[in-house]
């Protein structure tokens, strides 16, 4: 199985990044979820096991 996180920009502007890892599935539907909640740059990010990405900027 593939690990994936998640990187965002939440609304008020500041650049964020999932504390957890996802399978593809459930990160695809993450991503649907923090785009309709009015998050933008929403990218899923391939991981490996017990890493986990910075907030961009």
């Amino acid at each position: 199985m593939k690990n994936h996180a998640l990187t965002w920009t939440d609304t008020t502007g500041t650049p964020r990044a999932s504390a957890v890892a996802y399978d593809q599935p459930s990160a695809n539907r993450r991503k649907t979820a923090l785009e309709a909640a009015g998050c933008t740059d929403v990218e899923i990010v391939e991981t490996k096991p017990g890493q986990l990405p910075e907030p961009r900027g």
